[in-house]
């Protein structure tokens, strides 16, 4: 079940119907609870096991680590918590990857090694709900929060159906309080809400899937290299494509939390108007780009313990992102480069220093124009579904290699352009607001307009109904 179906918009009237009867709220979780649990099963029923494991393991181990007063026994309740998550991860999203490497490593020592057949489904969301439950084990280890008493809490917590798939990944501390006391949205909340889920739907269905996935299509599913102007295009198209499907999603999940009366934090702030590569990270996948670093840079000892073990840090955590979304080297690549990126970025700054002129508006918009450039490098390795398409690509925008044939039409470049030049500009104009502060000042009729127009764009927008591209990871 996906938010851009019909089935979703029945599911969530019904969901919605019955949270607003005046029910007991200890009714009303469970419904929400149910809920979720049908939610995930209409994609693969047998999965929802997986949920119920990762929800007893982690709240079991956290309440043992809770109470072991020895700190070897809280590090043993710890691993069991690592090993059941991670394992779980490991099985399902990594087992055939490792396959094809070993054999691959044989096969490099002569080794004529057949591995056995890997036919495993990956559990949608898996990603997202085994850090979420990760974080509740950690920070009780931490001693940041103290286990939940409720088992009811702790399991909407861990399937909360708006954001269980893709996201935002939330912590217990931030979710599981709002479930302590009765919650009803109220009508400011509620239009608010609706205004968000057309928003999300708007970025994915006529944005992501109407006007830009056929460019990227095209120019990354042809065996020729393309031409320098739509390699770029073709890229450029696929940076907006992933932006509005994830942010798509993350802001459909937020308003739809809204209307149920409950708050999910941000995971995007306009990403492509980032000042340099430590600014994207506070702007992209914003709960993952946290997580990575509370969870494992700070832990690793972040930049306390002198630049080249920061700089080890740094490209660790990234190259460990870059594999948490996808069991390929492509993507291992694409979280090195970023990893480079950062090392490159926190080397120049500490060199330079505070240089009057990075305060000058000509020089911070170049900078966010080269920013945003090299971002779309490493979105090359993210698109490509091998490397040979990649460097393909990669060649043809750096305008190496033999010359490209064209491959996008009038047409398709007219749809890049018409989504991208706004998109971008919105990004630039919106860097330092917040949207619900611009929407306020906005006349009412203004705003109706808006609304309007994006819901009559969804109707009319021919689609498949095609899933979020991060419900791969």
């Amino acid at each position: 079940m996906t938010f851009n179906s019909l089935t979703f918009i029945a599911f969530f009237a019904i969901v919605l119907f019955l949270h607003r009867l005046p029910l007991a709220w200890s009714v009303k979780k469970s419904n929400l609870l149910i809920a979720s649990y049908i939610f995930y099963a209409a994609w693969n029923p047998p999965f929802v096991v997986l949920l119920w494991l990762s929800t007893m393991v982690d709240w079991w181990m956290a309440r043992q680590i809770y109470r072991s007063e020895s700190t070897r026994a809280r590090r043993g309740w710890l691993m069991v918590s690592l090993v059941g998550n991670l394992g779980l991860l490991g099985y399902f999203k990594y087992g055939g990857f490792l396959l094809e490497n070993w054999v691959a490593l044989m096969a490099g020592f002569g080794v004529a090694w057949q591995a056995p057949g890997w036919d495993i489904i990956l559990p949608v969301g898996i990603s997202f709900y085994t850090f979420q439950t990760l974080s509740y084990t950690l920070d009780v280890y931490l001693k940041r929060a103290k286990p939940a008493t409720s088992l009811l809490d702790f399991s909407l917590f861990v399937t909360f159906f708006p954001q269980l798939v893709a996201g935002p990944i939330v912590r217990p501390t931030d979710l599981m309080p709002q479930f302590a006391t009765p919650r009803t949205a109220t009508s400011p909340q509620m239009i608010w809400g609706l205004m968000l889920m057309t928003l999300g739907l708007f970025e994915k269905i006529v944005l992501a899937d109407g006007l830009l996935a056929p460019a990227v299509d095209a120019v990354y599913g042809s065996d020729k290299a393309p031409l320098l102007l739509d390699a770029w295009l073709g890229t450029i198209a696929f940076s907006g494509q992933i932006f509005c499907d994830f942010a798509g999603y993350t802001t459909t999940a937020i308003g739809a939390s809204l209307v149920l009366g409950f708050s999910l934090i941000d995971n995007f702030r306009y990403p492509y108007a980032a000042l340099g590569f430590s600014d994207f990270w506070r702007r992209w996948h914003i709960s993952l780009s946290t997580w990575l670093r509370d969870y494992l840079y700070v832990p690793l000892g972040g930049n306390r313990k002198g630049p080249a073990r920061t700089y080890v840090n740094l490209m660790l955590t990234m190259l460990l992102g870059g594999l948490w979304h996808g069991a390929a080297w492509t993507f291992v690549v694409w979280g090195g480069l970023h990893g480079l990126y950062l090392v490159v970025e926190r080397f120049a700054r500490q060199r330079i220093g505070s240089w009057p002129v990075w305060d000058r508006a000509l020089t911070r918009f170049g900078l966010i124009v080269l920013t945003y450039l090299l971002v779309n490098i490493t979105w090359v390795f993210f698109r490509a579904q091998d490397f040979p398409t990649a460097w393909r690509v990669l060649s043809a925008m750096l305008g190496i290699g033999a010359p490209g044939v064209p491959i996008l039409s009038f047409w398709l470049i007219v749809s890049v352009l018409t989504a991208m030049l706004p998109l971008l500009a919105v990004h630039g104009y919106m860097r330092e607001r917040q949207l619900h502060v611009e929407g306020q000042r906005l006349p009412t009729l203004v705003v109706g307009a808006l609304w309007a127009s994006m819901a009559f764009l969804i109707a009319i927008t021919q689609g498949g109904g095609d899933a979020f591209i991060y419900f791969q990871f």
